[in-house]
């Protein structure tokens, strides 16, 4: 009987009258005839739909649904039972998984616009598209529902035949695992960039492998392809891979996780901003290879949910970030804890000679591999630096969106608030764009990151944050807003365009203050930056009243009336001198003291403390 009722559920037919019905019918009238009330029992059933009143509730759903945008609501759609059917409530499905759930309970998830944004998704998913999102609607990134990006897998527009591929050999002729082959080749990889055939190799022979390419050559495959090769299913703990971003551990998680999808390998990722617990189930699980920064994973050691001594393979990407001020201490306490036999490899773009001294004493008679000897920034990018006045940046920047048309476009800040009024300017203007910084909750920045990887973005002003590691192919233009003060931050942001063969361009605002950090720039890049000039741009005399923008940082006190020979306070003074300086009123009989007492009790003083 179970089992004919479940089909004629499935099946939408009428609903059946069972035993059970007629003996509370029975047991109800019997109530009535005594006079004495009879407890009913109340039990929760799911309503069950005729054959056909699916399609006609899903429609007064949608017509519900529109008035409510009239004023009505729509969490109670009529039943075509009559007015004396009882009413059932629908739940509302939300868009995005259920971690975003979680944030909106918590309180962290936004207001009536977050949750209206929500629905518009949600309704749009149900139709078959989906809306843009507006500004400020969050979201959390799971790896099994994070939209790929093809940027780095040498599909699209990309040139096979460019100075970033080695001709010379293929993925197939590496000696990888047939399995690592083919989620290459799944991926639309065939031949290796110039970093990735030369790493490949070295690292496939235990080496300790320091190397260094130019941005957009896919460093990320150069070591996660090893990794997939050497680490073993079912060893947990093997591989440890430590980025100085979130943004960026995510997303080397979904590149190794992608090539890797036919070895058997699990990826965890393990990043500050997110909740613990989810991270601390995905570790005790085992995983094989885990990608984090270096705070998030630094505290999971503590906790005991990583265990740093299993690790074989500790990898460091964008190692001169790593090494710096902000994460040297860390990253030594990490490495310390991993085993001295592990294989060691540490990639970036720009490595200076303090940071590869620093880099080889956690190493073991490393390799060295260099590809971007002579220029550190790709051919395929063409750079420009713009001159403007300081006050004419923003029309600027507003007149080249509107006439150029560029199709994705990175606009790099220097101040965290600039890029917040950035973004409130140009879309005031017309020019709908969001903004991502550090100062922002990680639901938004990954909910922002999603939708630039999935092409819904047309321009997103941006921090440093996003310079490093952001592999996005659809990225057509880099602009400078501000030069960067450090010129090794100029070539990671530039390096966001042109990836993997395509071709990009990078235009830099100039003022005549920034003069001497272009010229920092063209040396350490070691090509000259041409001149670019709008024509139908038309500059503006400089306003009243108008100040240069601070640069950011501390500021700077200034300290006057400094005597030029420096006062010794053991000196012996001269009498008549202290006279005039001093009113010897204010002394015993007029006596001004000249040196210091005999006897002085040299900070020992007794009290009534024990």
């Amino acid at each position: 009987m179970p089992d004919d009722l479940t089909a004629a559920n499935a099946a939408g037919d009428a609903p059946r009258e069972t035993a059970s019905d007629n003996a509370t019918d029975h047991n109800a009238n019997q109530g009535s005839e005594t006079g004495e009330p009879t407890k009913k029992k109340r039990r929760r059933r799911r309503r069950r739909k005729p054959a056909g009143e699916g399609a006609e509730a899903t429609t007064q759903s949608e017509s519900s649904g529109d008035a409510g945008e009239a004023g009505e609501s729509s969490d109670e759609p009529r039943s075509s039972d009559g007015d004396d059917a009882p009413k059932k409530k629908r739940r509302r499905r939300r868009s995005g998984d259920g971690d975003d759930r979680g944030e909106r309970r918590d309180g962290r998830g936004g207001g009536r616009g977050d949750r209206d944004g929500g629905r518009r998704e949600g309704r749009g998913g149900r139709d078959g598209g989906r809306e843009r999102p507006a500004p400020g609607d969050t979201v959390n990134i799971d790896l099994d529902d994070a939209p790929v990006d093809t940027s780095g897998s040498g599909l699209g527009d990309v040139d096979l035949d460019s100075d970033v591929f080695d001709q010379s050999i293929l993925f197939r002729d590496m000696g990888l695992r047939p399995e690592v082959v083919q989620g290459l080749e799944e991926n639309g990889y065939t031949k290796p960039t110039s970093i990735q055939a030369k790493l490949i190799p070295a690292a496939l022979t235990g080496k300790d492998v320091l190397g260094q390419a130019r941005t957009g050559t896919g460093k990320t495959a150069s070591f996660g392809v090893p990794l997939l090769h050497m680490c073993t299913p079912g060893d947990s703990f093997q591989a440890l891979v430590l980025a100085p971003t979130r943004e960026l551990a995510v997303q080397i998680a979904q590149e190794i996780k992608r090539l890797g999808k036919h070895t058997g390998l699990t990826v965890c990722p393990v990043y500050g901003g997110s909740k613990m617990n989810q991270q601390i189930d995905a570790l005790e699980a085992g995983p094989e290879i885990v990608v984090g920064t270096p705070g998030r994973v630094q505290d999971m050691i503590e906790r005991g949910h990583l265990r740093a001594e299993r690790i074989k393979f500790a990898l460091l990407d964008e190692v001169d970030r790593m090494f710096d001020i902000g994460f040297r201490d860390d990253i030594r306490r990490i490495l310390r804890l991993c085993p001295p036999e592990r294989q060691t490899i540490f990639v970036s773009a720009t490595i200076s000679p303090e940071i590869e001294d620093l880099a080889r004493r956690h190493m073991k008679d490393p390799e060295k591999i260099v590809t971007s000897s002579g220029s550190l920034t790709v051919s395929l990018v063409e750079q420009f630096h713009v001159s403007v006045d300081g006050w004419d940046k923003r029309r600027l920047l507003r007149h080249i969106l509107k006439h150029e048309e560029p199709a994705l476009t990175l606009v790099f800040c220097r101040l965290k608030r600039t890029v917040d009024e950035m973004a409130r300017y140009l879309t005031d203007k017309g020019i709908e764009s969001f903004a991502i910084h550090g100062d922002l909750p990680q639901s938004k920045r990954e909910r922002i990151v999603k939708q630039l990887k999935a092409g819904k973005l047309e321009v997103l002003v941006a921090s440093d944050l996003a310079a490093r590691g952001l592999d996005v192919g659809g990225i057509s233009h880099v602009i400078n807003y501000d030069l960067p003060d450090d010129p090794e931050v100029y070539v990671h942001r530039i390096g966001r365009t042109a990836r993997i063969g395509r071709k990009g361009i990078a235009w830099s605002f100039v003022t005549q203050e920034d003069g001497p950090i272009l010229t920092e720039i063209e040396v350490l890049i070691d090509k000259e930056i041409p001149h670019k000039v709008f024509e139908d741009f038309e500059r503006r005399p400089k306003p009243d009243g108008w100040k240069p923008p601070s640069r950011g940082g501390r500021p700077v006190h200034v300290v006057e009336n400094i005597p030029d020979k420096p006062k010794n306070r053991f000196a012996e003074l001269d009498p008549d001198a202290l006279k005039e300086q001093v009113d010897a009123s204010k002394f015993p009989g007029g006596v001004i003291p000249s040196k210091m007492p005999p006897k002085r009790m040299n900070g020992r003083v007794r009290t009534n403390r024990r």
